[in-house]
């Protein structure tokens, strides 16, 4: 990622207008701001400097103030997650209930369903 700062001499929106559509048709361009009163381009992206400003010289005059690297956004700091495993000691069927009961809770407001872990006699067939 590059980042070019441009120097163009403008001297109206439509001129701005007409030099922001001749970057953002080239390839790899990543974004674009214009500062008006400083009258800079900025462009980011996988660019050449000299494409950009042959492409604007047509318009009017430009001159290259810098290329450098693209500062990349600071990524915050995520914490650490747990791992998915340590759900072991949670019952499955208590969850399908807990989720049954969110979507109909008039049917299971007086009913607890028991697991065969928690009575194992619960459910006896003979």
């Amino acid at each position: 990622m590059m980042k070019a700062v441009l120097k163009l001499d403008l001297h109206d929106d439509k001129d701005k207008k007409r030099a922001m559509q001749k970057v953002t048709g080239l390839p790899g361009v990543d974004s674009i701001s214009m500062d008006m009163k400083d009258k800079k381009l900025t462009v980011v992206g996988d660019i050449d400097a000299a494409d950009i400003v042959a492409k604007l010289r047509k318009l009017c005059h430009t001159d290259i103030i810098s290329v450098g690297p693209a500062k990349e956004p600071e990524k915050k700091k995520e914490e650490p997650k747990k791992p998915e495993g340590d759900n072991k000691d949670k019952d499955p069927v208590a969850e399908w209930v807990k989720a049954y009961q969110t979507y109909n809770p008039y049917l299971t407001t007086h009913y607890h369903v028991r697991s065969v872990e928690e009575d194992p006699n619960a459910c006896v067939i003979s």
